[in-house]
């Protein structure tokens, strides 16, 4: 429905339209309603907020001093009391993205069913599970407690630890066993058939029946004699395990017998991996020297012995594909491969891993190499090229170092741009992780930098502290400009090539000399992606061209603000350019002339700001931590936000500028709804979020935190369910909510557990709320718009003939005697039918005659209303035309007939579908109206009605068309 009712001055329409579309909706209604023909629109369900919505829109447009008085007299508390703090949140965990490995080393399985390889990596409290074929991700396991420190796997589970606490875990999902019996962290786990070994930091080794979940043997080693730091089952050796020790000596264990089989000295340095050669009887022993011995256990005979100078041995695998080669890892991410039969190094995979190359295993009879490091990547590499140097076949990377700044890339709400600590330039794909890219490492030279590698490369660029992007003209040239940390060279970047770009920006005074003290702050590209605004810690805003990478231009004579740029935006046509400075000030540019054209004292000193280009809504972050939003065209602070403990580290707009979303080092996000000027969501995280980006589409907002290198995104719960947005009160404490996982979260129904509060009660409308209201019906338009012109439509609809039953023809067809054949014509049916219908018929009394007649004792003409609302525009027209005498009819049936529409037109409720009734009643009855005296009566008080109440609604169309043109011109 479209409600209509005076609040004051003005009025409001309610209706499911958006604000944009109102005052073009009160236009269309005006002339409607003048022309009899009034849409009408109908919410089926919707908040208890229809009474406060005149409070609400005086709160929309009420100065910023205002708004505690209102947040005060609407303060949820008074509603729903303590029921605040247990209400929805506004967003909820959906997923996590860019984390792919970490220190701990992952396990190679082989699933006979599917003839498949697939590797488990552990992330956090989970455990991913890879494909090997395409390196795509097929599962993920619940979360676990805590994160997972060790790794095993035997052919149907996976068993992950953490503190001194393992699980097993079916289906790469579930866990089904629980091992609980340690004092001390476990750090080895080795599955052993029927059973689990298990060994903690302690020394102490257990040995658990995998289903039973009971301990059969129980081993505690003398720590200053024997420390346990490697453990291998060697193939086929029946129920015994070899250990090794952090002292250098190993020992052979008879599990079954609990037997200390035999000893081997050693070689005096501590073992940090075993590793079982294709051989039997042949191990390889990693030492923490960087020596690696090939010894056969059987006959305790040293056959071999490499040395690596890259610090101790992390990883040794050996190839089974045909070649005798044995790969072996570092500390500083380098691989040695080793050439068996000639006994001599054969290549080296150097940087394969920013970080230590944490776990390594060459797949069976094939030629390719798994290998995962602390740097949040996995790698597959392909030995298919000479010189037996491996290449890279696939492989899925994350920033190896947290996250400092994440921007939405594009309109489609698909790329998510991420830059980090480690330097590196990254895109993930919120649809898929196939569509990740990465856009490299800043580099002052890249030949250089190739050259020296990532460990000794001294023209890398700083990481990246703030960039903008845009996607026009990308195809073109480069579409995206980062500062970087201390630096005062800024980088353009390509994402098509994904690489970075041509362009290296920097004022021209400092292109010789290189000052230590001055670098880029703030930068921002224009939406047309043709220029990049740089802002310096001296002060100085410069533009430069993104297609030539030529300087255009300074904004100020020398300097545009006297201390360190803090923010520098630009508005989406290139008209105004916006900065902020430590100096306090906000001043605005003409972009192309670069003449001041407004200067705005605050007061505080800004840490950043943000422009919301299609509302022109500017936020503030100051250093007190409070937050202000400033309308760029009238240059005035329209709200003040304060709440925050912390410095606030980012914001971010919601799509159509209603909400404005903070981060601060306090470990909250708080929502702030701007219309209302309230804070109407709050959620506590166990980690700061460092950066907030919303996706253009709204339905996520991502999140990178302090020293985690993961991108979280939570998904807008008011987009998929009823979310109320009360304002929080004063003293609500948020509860902490833990980051999502990788896998999807299953949004939890909260129909039943969510305490029902005023607001969220679906709201069913009465048919009239007030006397003083209009009110339209719920009739579409088909059902009274085309009363007055159905003459027309039957006349366009009429067949110009009836339609001809064809003739059958007979089995055996006559013939007319004669010397020629010829066909006998078929006989002419001469019998005719009347088509003029009996009187009779139409002389039976209707329902709604029946109930009119009715009414003009009992005086109650709902009934009769509801009739006729039921009926087709045919069937009014007839059940009009049988009210006159000569069809049927009488005057007192016709009079009570515009009773009925008095009886509507007082009450002000079917306005529409009233006036549309009258008129076909006075098209069709106008001649008898005209000679009867009663009839004529009680049309003339009809009009008065009528004028009346039009009279009523021009004056309120009047007064709403100023108050919104106003409003507009205003721009309040």
């Amino acid at each position: 429905m479209i409600y209509i009712f005076p609040l004051d001055s003005l009025f409001i329409v309610r209706g499911p339209n958006p604000p944009a579309s109102r005052p073009k909706l009160l236009r269309s209604a005006a002339a409607a309603l003048y022309g009899c023909a009034i849409k009408a629109f109908t919410p089926r369900a919707m908040p208890r907020r229809t009474a406060a919505a005149g409070e609400r829109f005086a709160r929309r447009t009420a100065p910023p001093e205002v708004e505690c008085d209102f947040r005060a007299a609407h303060s949820p508390a008074s509603a729903c009391g303590s029921m605040a703090a247990e209400r929805a949140a506004l967003f909820a965990g959906f997923r996590a993205l860019g984390r792919y490995s970490s220190h701990v080393p992952h396990v190679l399985r082989y699933h006979g069913r599917h003839r498949e390889f697939y590797v488990a990596t552990a992330v956090g409290r989970s455990v991913h599970t890879y494909n090997v074929k395409k390196l795509g991700i097929v599962a993920v396991s619940n979360a676990l407690l805590q994160d997972i420190t060790c790794l095993a796997a035997d052919r149907m589970l996976i068993f992950a630890s953490y503190g001194n606490v393992f699980h097993a875990i079916a289906r790469n999902k579930e866990v089904v066993h629980t091992y609980e019996g340690h004092k001390a962290r476990i750090h080895l786990l080795q599955p052993f058939g029927d059973h689990i070994i298990s060994v903690d930091v302690a020394n102490v080794l257990i040995v658990w029946d995998i289903q039973s979940e009971e301990e059969y043997l129980q081993v505690v080693f003398d720590k200053a004699t024997f420390a346990v730091s490697a453990i291998l089952h060697p193939s086929t050796y029946l129920n015994k395990i070899l250990l090794g020790s952090e002292q250098g000596g190993l020992q052979l264990w008879n599990i079954r017998s609990n037997k200390l089989l035999y000893s081997f000295p050693g070689w005096g340095l501590g073992v940090t991996t075993l590793a079982q050669a294709p051989a039997v009887d042949v191990i390889a022993v990693g030492l923490v020297s960087g020596h690696i011995i090939i010894h056969n256990i059987k006959f305790d005979e040293t056959l071999m012995k490499f040395q690596q100078d890259w610090g101790p041995i992390t990883a040794i695998s050996f190839r089974t594909d045909g070649h005798p080669v044995m790969a072996a890892g570092s500390p500083v991410g380098h691989i040695a491969l080793w050439d068996l039969e000639e006994k001599k190094l054969m290549s080296q995979m150097r940087n394969a891993h920013s970080t230590a190359v944490a776990g390594m295993s060459f797949v069976p009879g094939e030629p390719l190499l798994i290998t995962n490091g602390a740097d949040n990547a996995i790698r597959v590499w392909i030995f298919d090229g000479p010189g037996g140097t491996g290449r890279v076949l696939r492989s899925r990377m994350g920033h190896s170092a947290p996250p400092t700044k994440i921007r939405y890339h594009g309109q489609n709400g698909e790329q998510i741009l991420s830059a980090g600590q480690d330097g590196t330039l990254q895109s993930f794909s919120t649809v898929h992780e196939r569509f990740n890219k990465s856009l490299g490492r800043g580099s002052i030279n890249k030949k250089k930098s190739k050259k020296k590698g990532l460990q000794h490369d001294t023209m890398a660029l700083p990481p990246i502290t703030a960039f903008a992007s845009e996607v026009a003209h990308q195809n073109d040239w480069d579409g995206i400009i980062a500062c970087h940390q201390g630096y005062i060279t800024c980088t353009t970047w390509n994402y098509q090539k994904t690489s970075m770009g041509a362009h290296k920006l920097r004022p021209e005074e400092f292109s010789k000399n290189k000052p230590i003290d001055i670098y880029a702050t703030a930068v921002d590209i224009t939406t047309c992606g043709n220029f990049a605004v740089i802002g310096m810690s001296t002060g100085q805003v410069d533009v430069y061209n993104m297609q030539s990478g030529i300087h255009r231009g300074r904004y100020g004579r020398e300097k545009a603000h006297e201390g360190s740029i803090r923010g520098v935006a630009v508005d989406g046509l290139n008209q105004l350019t916006i900065t902020a400075g430590s100096d306090g000030l906000i001043k605005f540019w003409k972009f192309k002339a670069k003449d001041l054209v407004h200067s705005t004292d605050l007061s505080s000193s800004p840490s950043g700001i943000l422009l919301h280009r299609d509302s022109g809504i500017l936020g503030i972050a100051f250093d007190d931590f409070s937050i202000s939003v400033l309308d760029i065209e009238t240059w005035k602070i329209v709200r003040k936000f304060s709440g925050h403990h912390g410095r606030i580290n980012d914001m971010t707009f919601s799509p159509d500028g209603r909400w404005l979303i903070t981060s601060s080092m306090d470990c909250t996000i708080k929502t702030w709804d701007l219309p209302s000027g309230c804070l109407i969501d709050c959620f506590l995280l166990d980690s700061a979020a460092v950066s907030l980006t919303m996706s253009p589409t709204g339905d996520f907002l991502a999140s990178a935190h302090v020293d985690d290198l993961g991108i979280y995104l939570w998904s807008n719960r008011s987009i998929y369910s009823l979310v109320s947005l009360r304002p929080l009160p004063a003293d609500y404490e948020p509860s902490v909510i833990t980051l999502p996982g990788t896998c999807p979260l299953q949004d939890v129904d909260v129909a039943e557990g969510e305490d029902k509060c005023d607001e969220m009660i679906e709201y069913d409308s009465p048919e009239q709320l007030g006397e003083q209201l209009v009110t339209l019906s719920l009739l579409p338009e088909s059902r009274w718009k085309n009363l007055l012109s159905l003459d027309v439509i039957k006349k366009k609809n009429k067949p110009r003939e009836p339609p001809k039953v064809p003739t059958s023809a007979p089995f055996f067809i006559p013939t007319v005697p004669g010397l020629i054949p010829r066909y006998a014509a078929p006989e002419q049916d001469n019998d005719t039918q009347s088509k003029v219908v009996n009187i009779g018929v139409l002389a039976q009394k209707s329902d709604f005659y029946v109930h009119l007649e009715e009414a003009l004792s009992t005086n109650e003409y709902t009934a009769p209303l509801n009739l006729l609302k039921d009926l087709g525009p045919s069937n009014i027209e007839i059940e009009l035309r049988s009210l006159a005498p000569e069809g049927g009819g009488s005057l007192e049936v016709m009079l009570s007939f515009l009773r009925m529409i008095g009886m509507m037109l007082n009450k002000k409720y079917n306005f529409e579908i009233a006036q549309a009734y009258l008129a076909l009643f006075l098209k069709l009855h106008l001649k008898i109206i005209s000679s009867e005296p009663s009839l004529l009566e009680e049309i003339s008080v009809l009009s008065k009605q009528l004028e009346e109440t039009w009279i009523h609604l021009r004056s309120l169309f009047n007064q709403s068309l100023c108050v919104l043109t106003y409003m507009k011109s205003a721009l309040l």
